[in-house]
Order: C-alpha cells, then structure tokens, then sequence
C-alpha cells in the first residue's frame, strides 16, 4: 500500500471520529470530569468497533456468521 493511499485512509470519517472521541476523552479525563475506568471504557469500546470493522473488511466477511 502506497503513501497515498495509508494518508487517505487515515483521513476517513471513522478514523477521524476515533481520533477526535479518544482526544476529547483524553482531555477530559486530564482535566478530571470523567474518571479514569470511564475513559478505559469508553476508549476500548471505540478502538475495538474501530479495529473489528477493519478486521471484517480486509477479511470479507458479512458480520452474520457466514
């Protein structure tokens, strides 16, 4: 996979929508509003969505068990 095409896909929705949730909740955990095991979930909850769906792309499944 070229540059390019990495860049372009780091710069899609679902990656910026991990990238801005995990700096959102970083901020506030630092700041003290939400606290720590918060943050750990919420952060693995969206890492693991994030990671699963690349996983069932590159693989080509259906997500119904097939």
């Amino acid at each position: 996979m070229n540059l390019k095409q990495r860049a372009y896909n780091l710069l899609s929705v679902k990656s910026l929508v991990t990238i801005a949730l995990t700096a959102v909740f970083a901020v506030l955990a630092l700041r003290g509003t939400v606290s720590g095991s918060d943050f750990l979930t919420v952060f693995l909850m969206v890492v693991s969505f994030y990671f699963g769906t690349q996983a069932e792309k590159r693989g080509g499944g259906h997500g119904d068990g097939q």
